[in-house]
């Protein structure tokens, strides 16, 4: 498997990460995760806004421009040759010696860049029956905003729900839901749609951004607040939204049907709009 590291473009067993890196010693580091669709790395933009944002938050400076970077992932994604799948990419503030836990001076490191593509498919039957959730407390820090690496709150939040027998985590935290174990939470009632709003509580998702847009155009009315475990129990719809997950219906809940316990109209409606906005961004390429 070809792997970007740094500004060079190699093979996976010539990357070589020193122990002392502090991506592997602290979690100091973000990452971001694109979807490409017949090449097409899809809401880019809005993902290296993000990026630089939450680089920002963890006073990383990264070592090349928005422009310099989007050229080097294409390039990237060029030579790998997959055309659908997903791009993962992370910075770490690189390797400081001696080991100590403040942020070192920008000057005396250099960030740690590598990247992957994985070739996937659309998760079709998922996104056709939908998916079984279960209520788990969010046990997290509280910095979910921030796109970290350090991501062992939401494993296992995620391993207590499949352990369960759901496919994933619904976070509580003070008898309010705040999101998925790795995506945006939403719930349907009465034709209105429920979403926690961003904050530090939740991680500000790039599919919400197209969500928000998708239910405007369809006139249908988004309502970001927060809401708790019975109001979501007793919703007509439940999904989730992510780059990899898309618009996900959630059926069920801690084993109780969510509506008639099949993906609900409104969901529907978002998950058809959605597919068409990617179709028509690929036919703009």
């Amino acid at each position: 498997m070809k792997i970007l590291w740094n500004n060079k473009i190699v093979d996976e067993s010539e990357v070589k990460i020193d122990t002392e890196d502090r991506g592997y010693q602290f979690g100091d580091g973000i990452y971001e995760v694109i979807r490409i669709y017949d090449g097409l790395l899809y809401m880019e933009e809005e993902h290296l806004e993000r990026f630089w944002r939450c680089a920002e938050k963890i006073r990383l400076t990264l070592p090349f421009t928005k422009e310099e970077f989007s050229q080097r992932l294409h390039q990237f994604a060029e030579e790998v040759g997959i055309k659908n799948g997903r791009l993962y990419f992370q910075v770490t503030h690189g390797t400081s010696k001696p080991r100590f836990h403040a942020f070192p001076e920008p000057q005396k490191v250099m960030p740690v860049l590598t990247a992957d593509i994985q070739e996937t498919s659309r998760p079709l039957e998922k996104l056709s029956k939908g998916i079984k959730g279960g209520f788990v407390p969010d046990k997290r820090w509280l910095h979910c905003d921030i796109k970290s690496i350090s991501l062992l709150g939401n494993i296992l939040a995620l391993n207590e729900a499949q352990e369960n027998g759901y496919d994933d985590a619904i976070l509580v935290r003070d008898g309010f839901v705040t999101e998925a174990s790795s995506s945006n939470l939403w719930m349907v009632k009465d034709g209105v749609i429920y979403t926690h709003p961003d904050g530090e509580l939740i991680l500000p998702g790039i599919t919400k951004i197209k969500v928000r847009e998708l239910a405007k155009d369809l006139g249908i009315e988004l309502v970001e607040e927060p809401f708790t475990k019975e109001r979501l129990a007793d919703a007509d719809e439940c999904f989730k939204t992510s780059s990899v997950a898309e618009v996900m219906p959630i059926i069920s809940i801690d084993g109780k049907n969510i509506g008639d316990g099949t993906p609900g109209t409104i969901t529907k409606q978002l998950q058809a709009a959605y597919i068409e906005a990617i179709e028509k961004s690929v036919k703009k390429m």
